[in-house]
């Protein structure tokens, strides 16, 4: 193993050593954020997490802190029309209580919402000081119903039954996130009221117990309900948030990945656009130098095996010149420094000029070229240069794989929306419509011209596209097995240069001379 190969093992082994490191550590990182969810959820009272044990507290306070107006009216209610059948030192002793606490119990809340937790452990005391809360809260409601009643009513067990089944309904809701909480709060009031309304013995307080019994039956089913509904709307917002982070994290990371892919691009264009030239100057003088021993201008070549060797080296030269000319051209215009050289110019005439500089090609293959031109084509703004480049290279494709005695037609005419194009059809073997991608991508050949060994780079198609976006055109390709194919290149209409009306020769004197414009867009 020389020196060179233990350098490239050395960093082989380097790159691969990085690699496990950092998936390494990844994992090592995914298994401790693991262990700690798990660990907070077997440590939490909802069997959940941190975050969702905090969410289902907040959600709570919130409850209680937006319907505290209720139960204080609910509270003045009951005290009022209390006056009328109960004892007076009962209800005020019971208003105070019931204000009082419910006070304290705001600015607790409140409290919790402004300084939430942020560790497990004074998230469950919280939670256990919330169902302490409640549960004297529930009890300070259920002295209501054993205050002494002064002055029998038959309408007071009907109010006594009415507000409880308010205040029963009001906690339920209020206490649904936490479940133990409500019980705590509603069981005391319906036991309560159930063995005193029992002991009367009369039917309809019989029944009022039986219906408070059904409805804290029912509000517990709802309260568990709107819990469960509660849980799953933190889980379903928790993923909606994490795939947010996602999607952040890797659109950054697509952003990151596309700058860097873009300004590799652009280093490899200057490199190669550099390069070429470097290239070009000894490629000029090979070939100069063996298109001379060629031609034998200094003397006679005795040896026949030199002559073909110097044949091959033109050859050779020849064709790495064109290689490292399209190379260059490509570079060029990916580095934005193509620049067109627009003029006015008449397509016909460039299709005319590269049918005769492609004639010989043709002949040797014996194709029939056919060119066929619409009347009345006006001039188009563009490059000479680059409108040639893509007229000969469409062509030279077009002959490369017709086959002996085929037909190339050549069509320049107007498009549909005043625009010009110029399209070459061949009567070819045709490339599978899968394959039209590859053949459009730099560098991409299709199976045909891989199977056949036709010298070529597939860069010619590229180039054209290019060459034709600069132009603001677009090249069309289609092509179909067995059949041929045929390649348009469109020019849009603010190309097309319009005709100018006839300037009157005579004028008068009163007339300003008018500028005329030479180009319309």
């Amino acid at each position: 193993m020389n020196e060179s190969q233990v350098t490239r093992k050395n960093l082989w082994d380097g790159k691969e050593r990085r690699k496990y490191n950092t998936q390494k550590s990844q994992r090592h990182a995914n298994v401790i954020a693991t262990v700690r969810s798990t660990r907070e959820k077997l440590t939490s009272e909802s069997g959940l997490s941190k975050a969702f044990d905090c969410e289902i507290l907040s959600a709570f306070a919130r409850n209680y802190r937006s319907t505290i107006f209720v139960l204080v009216g609910l509270t003045l209610l009951m005290a009022i029309f209390g006056l009328t059948w109960m004892n007076y030192f009962g209800i005020v002793l019971w208003l105070s209580c019931n204000l009082s606490f419910q006070a304290f119990t705001y600015y607790r809340y409140r409290k919790f919402l402004e300084n939430p937790p942020q560790n497990i452990k004074n998230i469950r005391r919280a939670h256990n000081s919330f169902i302490r809360l409640t549960l004297i809260n529930g009890l300070i409601w259920t002295s209501y119903i054993l205050i002494p009643v002064t002055e029998p009513s038959l309408s007071q067990p009907v109010f006594t039954f009415t507000t409880i089944l308010m205040v029963i309904a009001v906690y339920s809701f209020i206490a649904a996130p936490i479940f133990p909480a409500m019980l705590s709060a509603t069981i005391p009031i319906t036991i309560v009221f159930m063995l005193k309304y029992t002991i009367y013995g009369y039917t309809s307080m019989v029944m009022m117990s039986f219906l408070i019994l059904s409805a804290q039956l029912m509000f517990t089913f709802m309260a568990r309900q709107i819990r469960n509904t509660l849980v799953t709307m933190l889980i379903i917002r928790e993923e909606k948030d994490n795939l947010i982070l996602d999607l952040e994290e890797a659109t950054s990371q697509s952003d990151e990945s596309r700058r860097r892919a873009e300004q590799a691009n652009l280093a490899k264009s200057r490199f190669l656009a550099t390069m070429s030239h470097e290239l070009r100057t000894p490629l000029n003088a090979i070939l100069g130098f063996s298109d001379i021993m060629k031609q034998e201008l200094l003397g006679p070549l005795d040896n026949k095996s030199y002559k073909e060797y110097v044949e091959d080296i033109h050859n050779s030269g020849d064709h790495l010149l064109n290689l490292i000319n399209e190379i260059l051209d490509l570079s060029r215009i990916e580095a934005g420094r193509y620049e067109l050289n627009e003029e006015p110019l008449v397509l016909c005439h460039i299709v005319e000029d590269c049918h005769s500089l492609i004639q010989i090609r043709a002949r040797k293959k014996e194709i029939t070229i056919n060119t066929s031109t619409e009347e009345n084509m006006q001039r188009l703004w563009a490059d000479e240069r680059a409108i040639r480049q893509i007229t000969l290279n469409l062509l030279s494709n077009a002959i490369k794989f017709t086959p002996q005695g085929g037909e190339i037609n050549i069509a320049v005419g107007w498009t549909a929306g005043g625009g010009q194009y110029i399209s070459i059809s061949d009567n070819g073997p045709g490339i599978p419509e899968e394959e039209i991608p590859i053949v459009l991508s730099q560098f991409g050949q299709g199976s045909l011209a891989i199977k056949s060994a036709e010298q070529g780079t597939g860069l010619g198609l590229p180039i054209c596209q290019a060459l034709i976006s600069m132009h603001g055109g677009a090249l069309d390709f289609k092509s179909k097995l067995r059949v041929g194919t045929t390649v348009t290149i469109t020019f849009p209409r603010v190309r097309v240069m319009e005709a100018l009306p006839p300037v009157r020769e005579a004028l008068t004197s009163q007339q300003a001379p008018q500028q005329v414009n030479l180009k319309s867009a």
